[in-house]
């Protein structure tokens, strides 16, 4: 069994929580790196999964082996073995990500009087899984607006999330959006050695939470009237079983491809040579509706354009760039024809390419880190 205690230097101490398996966030992977560099010792906790991965990391990781795997048990022990983590592990700060580890970072905080960074991806109470569950999202709100009113440095994923927690906490925060590192050029795989068609145009829905109302649904159905393309889905998510059901329809036979979660780099080779990218999540809920999901970033890094669904945070880098199209609603039909109108149309496409190029240059974790780093920086 691994032992609860980590070795490490006192000074500069910064553990870092999550509930995830950290095989996929970037987003705390890149905050990491960012604090290695400042010159903070980090730890990174997270959970382990049969299927995860072996990491390689720089810096130091801890992973808990959890005997439930979701559900309240799951979170209830989560928390719980955090929480003897924590306290039985020396630091100089605590860094909580998500409300789902909030609790046991606030208790330790005040505990061993350590200063806490909550950063919030999303706004948690509003998510999917919990708005048609009043008694589980009741427990979330109390422990968010137990504890939120007390918070110092708070850190989320975009202006309008913000804004949402600063007028219902009265707190100000800081917005630091989840954007790729600059990253060196490198050896692009063909579609062959990717094991991809190459006679056909690619479609791609990346994610590691492809779940219920993104959009995913309707893509499938979309392809129906889409010839000369598949549509490649990337990653995991609650809907997978179901969208596989629904790629064998009449209509869809050999035009959907699946493949499974990979590491940023691999699905990065993936990403580059697909055609055009999707993120079409349903204005169904607070949280997706200032949603500002990773994929819309790789897409531009990875230079495709974008077609997207009319979300406020997305279309201000999709239309303020002009790096793609909107689409006004999810019928598949109407999915379908602006992706054929953005497969076809060689004058926008080299349009946009042009503009990819400049929103990769300006839309960097180089840039976005120095907010981050404003507020890290007293602690150092």
């Amino acid at each position: 069994m691994q032992s609860i205690f980590v070795d490490y230097p006192v000074l500069n101490k910064v553990i870092i929580s999550v509930t995830n398996d950290l095989s996929t966030d970037q987003r705390v992977d890149k905050v990491c790196h960012t604090l290695a560099g400042m010159g903070f010792s980090v730890t990174l906790v997270g959970r382990l999964l049969p299927e995860s991965p072996t990491l390689d990391r720089s810096y130091n990781t801890h992973r808990m082996y959890l005997f439930f795997r979701k559900g309240p048990l799951f979170y209830a022990e989560y928390n719980l073995r955090l929480f003897l983590f924590l306290m039985f592990n020396r630091c100089n700060l605590l860094v909580s990500n998500d409300l789902d580890t909030l609790l046991p970072n606030f208790i330790i905080s005040r505990i061993k009087r350590v200063p806490m960074v909550y950063d919030s991806h999303e706004y948690y109470t509003e998510t999917p899984e919990l708005i048609n569950r009043p008694l589980v999202r009741g427990i979330w709100e109390r422990i968010e607006r137990s504890i939120f009113p007390r918070l110092t440095d708070v850190i989320t994923v975009n202006e309008s999330i913000a804004g949402l927690y600063e007028k219902k906490y009265g707190i100000k925060l800081n917005v630091v959006r989840n954007i790729p590192r600059t990253v060196s050029p490198v050896e692009v795989k063909s579609r062959k050695e990717l094991g991809l068609p190459d006679d056909r145009k690619i479609v791609l829905m990346q994610g590691a939470g492809i779940n219920i109302q993104r959009g995913a649904e309707e893509s499938i159905e979309a392809m129906k009237y889409v010839e000369g393309a598949i549509l490649l889905i990337i990653g995991s998510g609650d809907v997978i079983g179901q969208l596989r059901k629904m790629s064998e329809m009449p209509g869809l036979n050999g035009k959907v491809m699946f493949l499974p979660k990979m590491p940023y780099t691999e699905l990065m080779q993936h990403t580059r040579v697909a055609d055009i990218g999707l993120t079409l999540d349903k204005d169904t809920n607070i949280n997706y509706r200032y949603s500002l999901p990773n994929k819309l970033f790789d897409y531009i890094h990875a230079g495709i354009p974008v077609l997207a669904s009319r979300l406020p945070e997305i279309c201000r880098i999709v239309e303020g760039y002009n790096v793609g199209l909107i689409c006004e609603n999810h019928d598949p039909a109407e999915i379908a024809r602006m992706i054929n109108l953005m497969l076809n149309d060689e004058t926008s496409r080299a349009d946009w390419k042009v503009n990819l190029r400049k929103a990769a240059s300006e839309l960097t974790w180089e840039n976005e880190e120095n907010v981050l780093k404003s507020v890290y920086r007293k602690y150092v």
